[in-house]
């Protein structure tokens, strides 16, 4: 190759990444919560349904996490359309029977008639898994555990956590009441 030839492509190469790197790079700008499948009320409802799962206490909890969000981002990216389906009309569902159950939809409801919904709800989940069958609830609340425990503040305060580990060690022991581990 002949020296003209290769200050060509190195020009070439130069000017596309300076013209197309804010192309290149767009991969990688934060996420930000899709408005496509999920209306701001129904990060809010998510959040609010995380938040009754996994309330703040001496950590913070899931709405301090922003578990609503994470959980639009990873249904609206992750899911595939009947996974997508399953989960929005899950959401729908819960409103209607909540407002069956306590009269109010669940957002205007009290955090202890929340509580007690979102248990009679994981009763029934158990009960439909143990037959065999689907509730949306399990899928409800797989998200929200898996979104707040790969939070910073979910992996960080909720859980032990270690970011440089050191020796390995095959098996810890555990104590009651101790925070788990982030492995």
């Amino acid at each position: 190759m002949d020296r003209r030839t290769l200050l060509r492509s190195i020009a070439i190469i130069t000017g596309a990444t300076v013209v197309g790197g804010e192309w290149l790079l767009s991969g990688c700008k934060s996420p930000q919560a899709k408005t496509g499948l999920f209306s701001t009320q129904d990060v809010s409802l998510m959040d609010e349904i995380a938040e009754t799962i996994l309330p703040a206490t001496d950590i913070p909890g899931a709405k301090a996490a922003g578990v609503g969000s994470f959980m639009a981002l990873m249904v609206e990216d992750c899911y595939n359309p009947d996974q997508q389906n399953a989960f929005t009309e899950g959401l729908t569902s819960l409103e209607a029977q909540c407002l069956k159950s306590t009269g109010k939809s669940f957002l205007a409801a009290q955090p202890a008639d929340r509580e007690t919904f979102l248990i009679a709800q994981d009763q029934e989940a158990k009960k439909a898994l143990a037959e065999g069958g689907f509730h949306y609830f399990t899928m409800i609340k797989q998200l929200v555990l898996f979104s707040y425990f790969t939070t910073e503040i979910g992996a960080t305060q909720g859980l032990r956590y270690v970011s440089v580990p050191g020796r390995y060690e095959g098996c810890i022991p555990y104590v009651k009441g101790e925070k788990a581990w982030a492995l």
